[in-house]
């Protein structure tokens, strides 16, 4: 998987393919799906949410250019796949999910999976988690029609969001937001379809 889809679609951080190649997706997945895990495609895991396919979440990771020493704040935690991948590289993620059954799944199968630096909490995700911030990076996982003030409030001073921005149910924008001196400087990466930004 992480050769042909990622690595040779021209994903070369280094940290990223690594974390790719630790982290079990299968485990991420509902039962019935387990032997499509692998393949090049989003999965349903129930509520009306997916888990993005591998290429996204390489692509998605590697955007925000991710070290160690790195606070990153996740919005829509679903199925907690890109929670994990991202703390295989950085120090601690702070992971949000509105979805009441699928935080509690994803909660507990991150603490069996022996993930100490990864937190979960289940609300809306517009607000951030302000108590945590500022964040190095934010990764948001739903499209969005603009970028959440809030969150990029808690983004520190050079960091980056990267969140796909458009209509749900139409193809989307990805965007990487820098805040650069106190303001969003855009750059539009490619066009993806997620699921839309729920509010409370």
């Amino acid at each position: 998987m992480v050769k042909t889809q990622i690595a040779d679609e021209g994903i070369k951080d280094a940290a990223t393919l690594k974390a790719m190649r630790k982290v079990p997706r299968h485990l991420f997945v509902p039962e019935n799906l387990k032997s499509q895990a692998y393949w090049d495609m989003p999965l349903p895991i129930g509520f009306e949410q997916t888990i993005s396919q591998p290429y996204m979440v390489a692509y998605m990771t590697a955007a925000i250019r991710p070290a160690k020493g790195m606070k990153v704040l996740e919005i829509g935690t679903g199925s907690g796949y890109q929670a994990a991948v991202l703390a295989e590289i950085v120090d601690s993620v702070f992971t949000i999910e509105i979805v009441e059954p699928l935080g509690k799944q994803s909660t507990a199968l991150l603490k069996k999976l022996g993930y100490k630096n990864i937190f979960v909490k289940i609300g809306d995700g517009f607000a951030g988690w302000p108590e945590h911030g500022p964040f190095d990076a934010i990764v948001v996982t739903a499209a969005a029609a603009e970028i959440p003030p809030p969150l990029f409030a808690q983004l520190k001073e050079g960091g980056q969001m990267v969140i796909p921005l458009g209509k749900p149910g139409s193809v989307q924008t990805l965007v990487l937001a820098t805040k650069e001196k106190g303001k969003i400087v855009k750059k539009n990466l490619l066009p993806v379809r997620f699921v839309p930004f729920v509010r409370e």
